[in-house]
């Protein structure tokens, strides 16, 4: 299988190709499922992680209560969530709750829902997801930094009507560039990396929580599939397991979606169900796929039936709250080219309500645009009362995919007969493509939309829109 994304950047020092094949098992790295308490903490702070082999030192990392990934935050649907964010890093910081339709005043964006938690603050996040699903939270304060040091974790969310499974298995996907000491490189402001496809690691890792290693024969298993990297796009395939997509972004599909494989852009997600279809004394995978090779990122011994066969047909997941849209008739139009970056051809933008050279946004640090707008504009990209329609067009002038994502919202692609796609709120725009997102304004505030290759979004590729009361 082939993927879209660029080739992966080499930076030095690097981590040699045996160390990567060898690395890239997965094991759990941090803290189990969060215990519930009066006053439950995702303290940010420094930590330790055991990212490669005993022959070199754990890694220094930033991560929710020392750990990476943070605590695997379980509830049911309907259930509130409180958590308080105690920061004891050395910048400031905040909580994004990503994919969750939460009240705007928790979204965690410094500078437009709340002030940025400084070193020794604290922030309380109060609220209760509308929606079951595979969600997860991390930095939204110099997050091209932060999350790439560890700041992230998984927020899951039951149903009530939960499927029946044998194991219900999470599975974090990041990539690290990695120093030959195993210590994270400090290279986070690299030009280069804006301006192309971003920070590519050079050692891939996943993380299942529970840590599982040895399945049966015609067990079934959910896989929560998510892709926590800071650029880079994943191909990741099943091996020695049958089955379908039942979510994409924390949204069931009508119809699950039969394949072997799937395609992450950062911050996406997908749900698999499936049954484990190798022979006993085989393995069951999961892998990386880049262009012609595949990487084992994590694999299941496979032990004796435990059943004779498989459980038959696998159901859709029960439906949120939030349904499809059953008409677009009415939508506001809110248009959005992309432009910039390294062999785009961009000549001029606009900074902070000047016109800018090329050469004089790159000394501010921008590279991209939306609209020839670089960085947060003063006013939205569209306005609208709630409950309103909105069709956003999407056009990539540049040479580099990027991965859009609308906060507080899921939305449907319209397709090329005119029909919605699933609900989502990250969808990967390949170089030179037109794409259409649609969505029901229903959640009020001032919300972003902005590219998940953190690198694009700091060097430019932010935008918001407002919906009001």
């Amino acid at each position: 299988m082939a993927t879209k994304q660029e080739s992966p950047m080499t930076v030095g020092p690097v981590i040699d190709r045996r160390m990567f094949l060898a690395g890239a098992t997965a094991f759990a790295m941090a803290s189990g499922p969060a215990r519930a308490d009066s006053t439950p903490q995702l303290v940010a702070r420094p930590g330790k992680a055991r990212l490669l082999s005993t022959d070199y030192p754990e890694t220094p990392i930033w991560g929710y209560n020392g750990g990476v990934p943070g605590p695997e935050l379980r509830l049911k649907q309907g259930e509130r969530l409180v958590q308080r964010l105690v920061n004891n890093l050395p910048q400031a910081s905040s909580v994004h709750w990503h994919g969750v339709r939460v009240p705007n005043a928790m979204d965690g964006v410094p500078g437009m829902t709340q002030d940025a938690v400084p070193p020794g603050g604290q922030f309380t996040y109060d609220f209760t997801p509308p929606d079951a699903g595979t969600f997860w939270y991390h930095s939204h304060n110099q997050s091209t930094e932060q999350i790439a040091r560890g700041l992230y974790g998984l927020l899951i969310v039951e149903e009530i009507d939960p499927p029946e499974v044998d194991h219900d298995i999470s599975v974090v996907l990041d990539d690290w560039r990695l120093s030959e000491t195993g210590a994270i490189t400090e290279d986070f402001d690299r030009m280069h990396d804006w301006t192309h496809a971003g920070r590519i690691g050079n050692f891939t890792k996943a993380a299942l929580l529970p840590q599982v290693s040895r399945l049966r024969r015609n067990e079934r298993l959910r896989l929560r599939l998510v892709n926590v990297a800071v650029d880079r796009i994943m191909v990741i395939g099943l091996h020695g397991m049958a089955g379908a997509i039942v979510a994409l972004d924390g949204m069931p599909l009508r119809v699950p979606e039969r394949t072997d494989h799937v395609i992450l852009g950062p911050a996406q997600r997908a749900d698999f169900i499936v049954d484990v279809t190798a022979e006993e004394g085989e393995q069951a995978l999961l892998a990386i796929h880049e262009r012609d090779e595949a990487f084992v990122l994590s694999h299941f011994d496979v032990g004796a039936s435990g059943q004779s066969v498989s459980r038959g047909p696998i159901a859709p997941l029960p439906p949120n709250p939030l349904a499809p849209l059953a008409t677009t008739q009415g939508a506001q139009m809110a248009r959005l080219v992309m432009e910039g970056g390294a062999m785009g051809g961009l000549r001029q933008g606009i900074w902070k309500g000047e016109v800018l050279s090329v050469r004089d946004l790159v000394a501010e640090g921008q590279i991209w645009t939306f609209n020839g707008v670089a960085g947060l504009p003063e006013t939205p990209l569209i306005e609208v009362p709630v409950g309103e329609i909105v069709e956003v067009p999407m056009q990539n002038d540049t040479a580099f995919p990027h991965a859009m994502h609308l906060h507080g919202h899921h939305f449907q692609e319209r397709l090329a007969d005119g029909s919605l796609g699933p609900l989502r709120d990250t969808i990967l725009m390949d170089r030179g493509e037109t794409r259409s997102i649609v969505f029901r304004a229903d959640n009020p505030g001032d919300w972003l939309l902005h590219c998940h290759m953190l690198s694009h979004q700091k060097a430019g590729m932010k935008t918001w829109i407002r919906v009001t009361t």
